[in-house]
């Protein structure tokens, strides 16, 4: 194997442990995250010619694993092997009903976080923003990641969970307010920000 070959396997490698917690975040499953990350290397390393280098080698290969796993979403939903989720209990659906009065104004208003860019450089506030994400209904979470994370309009967010455009703006709307109450009790309340 030549060296320059060996040096794009080496940068492909560093960029492991960020793919598999990316996929992990939006999969919840260890091996289908770890069967989406080696598909995204092994297509990274076939089509390495391919990567002109106008953007990093993080974004393009998140790019990938962006469409692997709806690939793999896909592959799931024709098989029917998702779970059915419209029974699920979502235990943060009395968040909206505790968090707001009658004339929809905050019942208590959330604090103000001291300095939120400064927490996002802190590999502890992801642990604890994964403890969070993992917490909540899987529907929700998958359409807070859909958004947030894979930049995925609305429109395609209900297509992939095969929901109603209200369903995914309430679930959207839910999955925000867990996370910030989430994110208030177990990080910037004990931080002290």
């Amino acid at each position: 194997m030549n060296q320059a070959k060996q040096q794009d396997i080496d940068d492909l490698q560093e960029q492991r442990s960020y793919l598999l917690r990316y996929a992990m975040l939006q999969l919840r499953d260890p091996h289908l995250a770890e069967d989406v990350v080696q598909e995204t290397l092994l297509v990274a390393v076939e089509s390495r010619d391919k990567f002109s280098g106008l953007s990093s080698l993080r974004t393009w290969l998140t790019g990938i694993l962006k469409h692997k796993i709806l690939d793999l979403r896909r592959k799931q939903q024709r098989e029917g092997e998702l779970p059915n989720t419209d029974d699920e209990q979502d235990p943060y659906e009395n968040i909206c009903a505790e968090s707001f009065d009658n004339q929809g104004h905050w019942a208590s208003p959330p604090q103000t976080w001291a300095n939120p860019a400064q927490s996002f450089e802190d590999q502890k506030f992801w642990q604890v923003f994964e403890l969070c994400y993992q917490r909540m209904p899987l529907n929700s979470a998958q359409a807070f990641m859909m958004r947030e994370f894979m930049d995925m309009s609305t429109e395609e967010i209900c297509k992939e969970l095969a929901i109603s455009m209200t369903n995914c703006w309430v679930l959207l709307h839910r999955a925000r307010l867990a996370l910030r109450e989430c994110l208030e009790l177990q990080w910037f309340c004990r931080k002290g920000a």
